[in-house]
């Protein structure tokens, strides 16, 4: 395994984080230990086998769920330990997101879509910021459209656009291309990283998808609920690779595991 030591500053770093559902012996540990951070104005991918632990982290590093134990820093300010209120208003503040489901209400417009999370909170949307922001995922001739009048691939930037405008911190995309066809959602990947290259986000992307990873500067790989790789400038080719050298490795695990048990 390649070293995980990244340069400063990240956005989000995590610490012997450990995240177990259950208790007794229905317990299952989701998360292992796992240190890792993801820096700023960077696009990382997370992947892994069937129940490695990839979305599980995501959820804890965005606030989205609680950890067992570990910590979880968001720029300056510790997640961990914040109460609901503290951790609704970071969320709504300083962090965005992008669901396999797209999330659009059917009812607004794409441009209403894209400014009802500000509204929600009171703020007034910057018109400069949006006007960039729409131009560069392409939506301007799109804005008066509801959601059905939109393809996928559409609705897709329309909520990468909802998850840019308040400036986050961090952009955490989960599966984003899990319901597009193959065309649709290379242009979605092909804007999230236009949206590093051009305005500076930090992404974090969950996916399983070797080609998709690809777009990003840098993979972490879990299994088992550690972190196992650390690829920069990946390749589908090298993630595949990797991909299959942590499959093994769990097989071999798995093996032992049984011989031991006689």
């Amino acid at each position: 395994m390649s070293s995980t030591a990244i340069a400063v500053p990240a956005a989000v770093r995590v610490a012997d984080l450990v995240k177990v559902y259950g208790a007794g012996e229905a317990a299952v540990q989701a998360l292992d230990g796992i240190s890792v951070g993801f820096e700023s104005g960077r696009f990382t991918a997370i992947m892994g086998p069937s129940g490695s632990g990839k979305s599980t982290l995501m959820h804890c590093a965005a606030g989205l769920d609680t950890v067992t134990s570990g910590t979880v820093v968001l720029g300056d300010t510790t997640l961990t330990g914040l109460s609901d209120k503290a951790l609704t208003r970071l969320r709504r503040d300083r962090v965005g997101f992008v669901f396999q489901s797209f999330n659009l209400l059917p009812t607004l417009t794409a441009a209403q879509n894209i400014r009802l999370p500000l509204e929600l909170a009171g703020r007034r949307p910057d018109r400069e910021w949006f006007d960039h922001v729409v131009g560069v995922l392409g939506l301007a001739d799109r804005l008066d459209h509801l959601p059905a009048e939109l393809s996928g691939g559409q609705q897709q930037r329309v909520a990468c656009a909802r998850a840019l405008l308040p400036r986050p911190d961090v952009i955490f995309a989960d599966e984003p291309t899990g319901n597009l066809d193959s065309r649709s959602g290379a242009g979605v990947l092909e804007f999230l990283r236009r949206c590093v290259r051009e305005l500076g986000q930090t992404v974090v992307m969950v996916t399983h998808d070797p080609n998709a990873a690809a777009y990003a500067d840098r993979v972490v790989l879990l299994a088992d609920g550690r972190l196992v790789d650390d690829l920069t400038s990946p390749t589908a080719d090298r993630v595949l690779d990797a991909l299959s050298n942590a499959d093994r490795g769990r097989s071999d695990k798995l093996r032992g595991l049984r011989k031991l048990g006689g």
